[in-house]
């Protein structure tokens, strides 16, 4: 069969997609050592637009409690670093499911459907993901040596766009100051 340019639609999404999208991703070039090395990302909120990352890559690099990289109208994506001993603190978002996936360190994290009564604990490590329905009390705590990085998608959004907070003090302080 032959195919003639106007035997299928047109569509957008059938656009012409460079092969390399030099300055839209993580570009991975030769260092002093000839070793390929990530380019930072800058960590800011791009939302709501459309956006593309690494989010392995940009996870591990976050060194704040709290940066949102992406806000939306029906979504929120956060970047976490726990410090070793530290936890996020229990917490329960009555109207928000939230996803958190661990790319770094080694923590424990609880459940329950009461503040007191949390009867989900287990272990979390590279490449867990934590799913947490709406109205769970939940707590992640860092039990390793190193700083538990982690991403957070909250549906629908948690924290003001452009959220960031380089301790967990100044999150705390800040949530005093708005509620959802």
């Amino acid at each position: 069969m032959y195919q003639s340019p106007k035997m299928y639609p047109q569509y957008p999404y059938y656009s012409y997609i460079p092969m390399y999208p030099y300055g839209s991703h993580t570009y991975y070039g030769p260092n002093e050592n000839r070793q390929l090395t990530p380019r930072r990302i800058e960590l800011k909120d791009y939302g709501p637009y459309p956006y593309v990352v690494d989010i392995e890559e940009a996870t591990k690099q976050n060194t704040t409690y709290r940066t949102a990289l992406w806000t939306g109208n029906h979504l929120q994506v956060t970047l976490m670093s726990i410090r070793p001993g530290e936890d996020i603190g229990l917490e329960i978002h009555p109207d928000t499911d939230q996803f958190l996936r661990v790319e770094q360190g080694d923590g424990v994290v609880q459940m329950g459907n009461r503040r007191n009564n949390l009867t989900f604990a287990t272990r979390v490590h590279e490449d867990s993901a934590i799913m947490i329905p709406a109205g769970t009390w939940h707590n992640v705590t860092n039990t390793g040596r190193m700083p538990l990085r982690l991403y957070s998608i909250y549906a629908p959004p948690h924290h003001p766009f452009g959220t960031v907070h380089k301790t967990k003090k100044d999150a705390l302080a800040a949530e005093r100051s708005y509620r959802w």
